[in-house]
């Protein structure tokens, strides 16, 4: 399979195809569309790196994440890319932010780079690029999508347990109305936290009341996310954020509508960001070490570390709570604005 054959299916020119394939925006997107619509149908991977790999083996790793201006995903990347370095390797890394187009995209230009191993950790997954992954034989490693299999390593976070965790201590603290902001509702890993919530207030039903909101990944979108959440008319008494990149917005929200933390509501993040011991006051958290993770990821997909990697391996991270001064006892009443 060549670019010639692709171009043909297309009914566009070789270099339209070399410019879609590298995500050049002088391309009609109705062209585009057919162009990648051909790349599927033929199972096209452009080996970008063929010259290079002519006398050897890759010292490439790739890294495929979801918001890379979230610290979260660049803390795992910064690990991976030190244990890279360490060993001879590179990184390089695309960012989907959350598009499941763009995953599929950038999936099929890391195989084509023909890397030593890929690392995807995102929120969005499709079943059949998994299936795809899978026949490549590249060993592989996700974080909190799909399942383990043959050449795919799988690490996961007890995300659930995380927010029972919340839930729990806050309510001892005597929360009676919850709320939970979160983003992309629909991708499993997030909604898994959101239904860990709510499964776990409904357990303490009638005397809890609460509501769940969402908007984008991010400062903005934990802000518009609290902005929508208080003009709905609902007071919490305290928010949990499905992490700490969205808290630290909302947390800006709260303040401009003139509410204390925690004096008038409590608030807690997810993540352990260092952004969430700087914030004023710090963040109440849950700790997900992504160095540790970073750690797993090179471990498992690294060729020089063939005893470390376990295909098939299903890899689970327990996380632990950070207490810090942005939680505190329910008020008994709540202070009238």
């Amino acid at each position: 399979m060549n670019l010639e054959e692709v171009a043909k299916k297309a009914g566009v020119s070789t270099a339209t195809v070399s410019r879609v394939l590298n995500n050049l925006s002088v391309v009609k997107n109705s062209t585009r569309a057919k162009v990648l619509k051909a790349v599927a149908e033929l199972n096209y991977y452009p080996n970008l790196h063929a010259r290079t790999l002519a006398g050897g083996k890759s010292h490439t790793i790739g890294m495929i994440a979801s918001n890379m201006e979230n610290p979260f995903f660049f803390d795992v990347f910064k690990t991976l890319e030190a244990e890279a370095r360490t060993h001879g390797y590179e990184v390089v890394v695309a960012n989907t932010d959350y598009d499941p187009e763009q995953l599929v995209r950038g999936v099929r230009l890391m195989i084509g780079r023909r890397v030593a191993g890929l690392a995807v950790v995102v929120s969005e997954m499709d079943p059949g690029l998994i299936e795809e992954l899978t026949a490549t034989r590249i060993p592989c490693v996700f974080y909190d999508v799909g399942a383990a299999r043959q050449n795919i390593t799988n690490i996961r976070v007890d995300y659930r347990r995380g927010v029972e965790k919340v839930v729990e201590y806050l309510h001892d603290l005597g929360h009676t109305r919850l709320a939970f902001i979160g983003h992309h509702s629909a991708l499993g890993p997030t909604s898994e936290r959101e239904r860990a919530f709510v499964e776990t207030v409904s357990r303490y039903a009638p005397g809890v009341e609460w509501r769940t909101v969402a908007d984008r990944d991010g400062l903005d979108g934990g802000r518009q996310a609290a902005r929508n959440l208080l003009n709905s008319g609902f007071r919490p008494t305290a928010i949990i954020c499905v992490n700490d990149f969205t808290a630290v917005g909302v947390l800006r929200e709260l303040r401009e509508q003139g509410l204390r933390v925690p004096t008038d509501v409590s608030l807690t993040g997810f993540d352990n960001i260092k952004l969430s011991e700087y914030c004023d006051p710090p963040l109440t958290t849950v700790d997900i070490p992504r160095d540790q993770i970073g750690r797993l990821a090179f471990a498992s997909l690294s060729p020089d570390k063939e005893r470390m990697r376990a295909p098939g391996r299903e890899l689970v991270i327990e996380p632990q709570m950070v207490l810090r001064d942005s939680t505190g006892p329910a008020q008994k009443k709540p202070r009238v604005r």
